[in-house]
């Protein structure tokens, strides 16, 4: 009697649990969507910085001479792209803009197999990564010489990294030196180990 009464409580609930289990399933498709797109929108921030943070030059040193002679010929192969053949030429991928110019490729994403190219000579390219955190008046702040240091309004500690080491990615040093749990908060009046 009790397990009749058991199965047909749990009958007439069905509607009411599948109607949670169904909106449990939109909650957590909409948590694994919003992570996804969260992590490929940083991941395109991260390339775009990367991309503004390269400088192209066209400068030669004596060790920037093409690997290959040029002017030269090539033909276009499977899996080949300007980037590729730059490479093998120039010994940086840098150099895909000449080749393209050179041959007045409008789409230089679709190049053709078996399609001749005439390679230039011209400057090897290379990427010079600057660093765009290091302002140049953090450049120009007093340098800190002591192993201690007393923080300041303003402070934080890619600053204090700057001015002590002329590197700010060494902040994680004195983090651990001054064993801090949030390196994110320090506050003025706090004194600092400088490592040496």
């Amino acid at each position: 009697m009790k397990s009749k009464k058991l199965v047909k409580s749990i009958k007439s609930s069905e509607s009411t649990i599948s109607v949670i289990l169904g909106i449990l399933v939109v909650v957590v498709v909409g948590i694994l969507l919003f992570k996804y797109f969260r992590n490929c929108a940083l991941t395109s921030r991260e390339n775009r910085q990367r991309e503004e943070n390269i400088e192209i030059t066209g400068e030669v040193g004596e060790e920037e001479k093409p690997l290959m002679p040029v002017p030269a010929k090539y033909m276009v192969v499977a899996g080949d792209s300007l980037w590729k053949i730059s490479e093998k030429y120039y010994g940086s991928g840098y150099n895909w803009v000449d080749i393209q110019k050179e041959n007045n490729i409008i789409q230089p994403n679709k190049i053709l197999i078996s399609q001749e190219l005439t390679i230039p000579d011209v400057p090897v390219k290379s990427a010079l990564v600057s660093n765009p955190q290091i302002t140049q008046a953090e450049a120009t702040e007093k340098p800190i010489t002591q192993d201690k240091y007393t923080v300041v309004k303003g402070d934080n500690l890619w600053k204090i990294c700057v001015r002590a080491y002329q590197d700010g990615y060494k902040w994680p040093e004195i983090a651990k030196a001054n064993r801090l749990a949030n390196p994110d908060l320090i506050h003025p009046g706090n004194v600092l180990v400088i490592p040496q």
